[in-house]
């Protein structure tokens, strides 16, 4: 009954609409009954076509409506009617969309039918959990990942982002968590994702097991902005359901930058005015508003949510790498010079942290993690005059053990994208290596 009452709610009244006045590069401007155009509401301009073309009011300037459009804006011109939605921006997940990639807008596109729709609408711009209602962090995840398990130890409902250049391995790292994850649903973001690599990270890396609980939304770079940040704001959308349906779900993002991007490109459009390396305001505003949305619920269900940042000419201070690396819960960064000798993940263990380090890691493997981070800082710290043969052996002991063990501590922080190790093992081998007794201390 209440699924029925919330969709006679949503039946069409009176019709609303307004004219097309202008086109300025991607805005275009609406004149006609503004009060009942408030930002973010939806409007098609009639074009001729079947679907005419879906636009979101971002603005106003004069006595119009300012517009985004969701696809492109062939055949506009002035004088196109520009119909205003009654419809609310949201939608209705269901169990059934397990195992289906959809567009930014909530629509199949892996042509295996429509999607069935669940009964209660989820807007696409969902509000956070009240602070002061929200559980705190639950136990451990087990993502599948050595080097993520036992170094940057991440719990139910934790928020980490992966910080890397273009290349270096974040695709395949999400699809390991992915397909390894000791989780009931994954929900991956795919953000401006190049079009090309779509198939080849559905069929190849998260293959048939990861994609059968998986929720896949794609967004590809040429599309427009709106839809880049829209398949933002649906990737949590979708994972807030089944938080709320009592499961704890991974929430993976690739990239928080390209939404960054698109809401740059939204802002500059509308007069917004450029600030950091041209990212508007809004952009700033945007971020916090995303991230926060995962992380912990009012009730049993969780969402640890993982965010690739891809940094700009591998500058991991640029401006939407600082401000997303304030509002998470952690960091993982990775290196190009890693990836270049032939480690993957090319994961920086002394750049990275977790923030609930070390509670959410066993008290009793906590020394050898402390010992592995001392060894592999000290061999970090000589390397050049390792590498350069200027050292001599036995000067000092503790350098000695970590040229000794730095090749097992390499082959334990590497890991093939079809391998998988839980935390438990993890935890054993790193012990196994440096040597060190699990209760010392």
């Amino acid at each position: 009954m209440k699924a029925l009452a919330e969709q006679i709610a949503e039946l069409d009244g009176p019709e609303i609409y307004g004219r097309v006045a202008g086109v300025k590069g991607l805005m275009v401007e609406v004149a006609g009954p503004v009060h009942s155009m408030p930002v973010g509401a939806r409007v098609v301009i009639e074009t001729g076509t079947a679907r005419g073309v879906p636009c979101e009011v971002v603005g106003f300037v004069g006595e119009n409506a300012l517009l985004m459009p969701f696809a492109p804006l062939e055949g506009v011109r002035r004088g196109c009617r520009a119909m205003v939605s009654a419809a609310p921006a949201s939608v209705r997940p269901s169990p059934g969309w397990l195992g289906r990639v959809m567009n930014a807008m909530g629509e199949p596109i892996d042509g295996k039918g429509p999607l069935p729709a669940g009964p209660s609408p989820y807007p696409f711009r969902g509000v956070p959990p009240p602070a002061h209602e929200r559980k705190r962090v639950g136990a451990p995840l087990d993502l599948g990942v050595r080097v993520l398990n036992a170094f940057a130890t991440t719990c139910r409902g934790q928020r980490m982002g992966i910080f890397a250049g273009s290349g270096v391995g974040k695709s395949v790292l999400l699809s390991m968590m992915a397909r390894n994850v000791v989780a009931d649903v994954s929900v991956i973001g795919l953000v401006g994702e190049r079009g090309r690599e779509v198939q080849e990270f559905l069929q190849d890396d998260l293959g048939e097991e990861g994609l059968e609980r998986s929720v896949v939304v794609v967004a590809t770079s040429d599309e427009p902005a709106l839809m880049r940040r829209q398949a933002a704001f649906l990737t949590l959308s979708i994972a807030e359901y089944f938080r709320d349906e009592g499961k704890d779900v991974l929430a993976l993002m690739d990239s928080v930058t390209r939404f960054a991007m698109a809401q740059r490109e939204i802002g500059l459009s509308a007069g917004e005015p450029p600030t950091s390396k041209g990212y508007t305001p809004t952009v700033f505003t945007e971020l916090p508003r995303l991230l926060e949305r995962a992380g912990p619920g009012t009730g049993k269900g969780t969402i640890t949510g993982l965010f690739t940042v891809l940094v700009d000419g591998d500058d991991h201070n640029e401006p939407v790498a600082d401000a997303v690396r304030g509002i998470l819960d952690g960091h993982v960064v990775m290196e190009r010079a890693i990836a270049d000798r032939g480690r993957y993940p090319a994961v920086n263990v002394l750049k990275s942290i977790s923030r609930t380090m070390p509670r959410s890691c066993d008290p009793e493997y906590w020394p050898v993690i402390q010992r592995a981070k001392r060894l592999l800082s000290i061999y970090s710290d000589m390397e050049e005059l390792i590498r350069l043969g200027a050292y001599r052996a036995g000067s000092n002991p503790e350098t000695d053990e970590a040229i000794r063990l730095f090749p097992a501590l390499e082959a334990f922080l590497a890991q093939g994208k079809e391998e998988a190790t839980n935390l438990s093992e993890g935890y054993r081998r790193l012990a196994q290596i440096v040597g060190a007794a699990a209760t010392e201390s």
